[in-house]
C-alpha cells in the first residue's frame, strides 16, 4: 500500500480543524487501539461537559452492525468515536445513526465530494459504493445522563487487496478526490458537523433533519428487500419518517422498519 499520504492523528491540527468549537472537545489520539467504541463504552469518560473523542490510527477490532468486522489498515482510514450526552431526563432519540450519516455527508461535501448518498441506517455511499460506517451504541442510564457512543470509520487509501465485502463495491476518498483532506482535517470537520447537528436535533428532532437525509437517500424509489427479520421484506423505499424509521411501500400498505438488526439491499 501506498503510505505516502499517511498522516498521523494530532490533537493540535484537529484542534487547528475544529476552529471556535475545539473547546467543546476532548480528543484522545492512539495510535494503535482494539476498538474504539469498545474503550468508551467500557469505560466512559467523565460528565464534564464536553464531547469526548477516542480516534486511532489502526483499529484492531474494529466492529460493525450485526457483528461484522470492521477492517482497517494502517493509513487506511479514519476511525473514531464520540461519546454525546444528552438531556438528563430525556430518551436518547431515533434516529441518530441517521444524524451522524447526514453530518459525515456534509463535511464530505464541504470537501468537494462529489455524488455522497446515504443507506439507512448507517451507511455512507459514493455514487452507490460504501466509503463510510457508523455504529450508534448506548449507555444504560441507570440515574446517569442517557448518552451514545458514535462510532464512524471512513476510508482514506484503502488498499488494492482490501477484501472488504459489500455488495455494491467499496471506495476511498483517494478516489473522490484529486487531493483527499488528511486524518486530522477529516476528523475536525466531520466532528464540527456532528456538533451543529446533534444541536439541532436535541433541540428539534430528526423531523428538522429529515429533508436533508431524504435529498441523500441512495435507495429513494427503488425496490428494495429487507433481511434479517422473522420474515424477509420487499417493496419500494419510500424514505424515512419523523422518527428515522424506514419507509417501505409493499403490496400490503406502508410498512415502518425500526430494527436496527436488518440489512437493506436493492431488490
Amino acid at each position: 500500500m501506498d503510505r505516502s499520504n499517511y498522516e498521523a492523528l494530532d490533537g493540535a491540527a484537529v484542534a487547528a480543524a475544529l476552529g471556535e468549537l475545539a473547546t467543546s472537545f476532548s480528543l484522545v489520539l492512539l495510535p494503535e487501539c482494539d476498538s474504539t467504541n469498545s474503550r468508551l463504552l467500557a469505560d466512559p469518560p467523565p460528565d464534564d461537559g464536553l464531547i469526548h473523542v477516542l480516534a486511532t490510527d489502526l483499529q484492531t477490532a474494529g466492529r460493525g452492525r450485526r457483528g461484522r468486522v470492521w477492517q482497517s489498515w494502517p493509513g487506511a482510514g479514519l476511525t473514531f468515536s464520540a461519546l454525546w450526552r444528552f438531556a438528563p431526563g430525556a430518551p436518547v432519540p431515533a434516529g441518530l445513526s441517521l444524524v451522524a450519516g447526514l453530518a459525515v455527508a456534509r463535511a464530505l461535501e464541504e470537501l468537494g465530494v462529489e455524488g455522497v448518498q446515504l443507506k439507512w441506517p448507517n451507511d455512507v455511499l459514493i455514487h452507490g459504493k460504501k466509503l463510510a460506517g457508523i455504529l450508534v451504541e448506548l449507555i444504560p442510564g441507570r440515574g446517569r445522563t442517557p448518552a451514545a457512543v458514535v462510532g464512524i470509520g471512513i476510508n482514506l487509501h484503502l488498499p488494492p487487496d482490501a477484501g472488504v465485502e459489500y455488495p455494491t463495491g467499496v471506495t476511498d476518498l483517494a478516489h473522490c478526490l484529486a487531493v483527499p483532506p488528511g486524518s486530522n482535517q477529516l476528523l475536525g470537520r466531520v466532528l464540527a458537523q456532528l456538533y451543529r447537528l446533534f444541536d439541532l436535533y436535541a433541540a428539534a428532532g430528526f423531523t428538522a433533519l429529515r429533508g436533508a437525509w431524504q435529498q441523500r437517500n441512495a435507495f429513494a424509489d427503488l425496490p428494495v428487500r429487507i433481511v434479517g427479520e422473522a420474515e424477509e421484506l420487499t417493496g419500494i423505499c419510500a424514505g424515512v419518517d419523523e422518527d428515522g424509521a424506514l419507509l417501505l411501500q409493499t403490496q400490503g400498505g406502508l410498512r415502518r422498519v425500526l430494527s436496527g438488526e436488518v440489512s437493506l439491499r436493492l431488490a
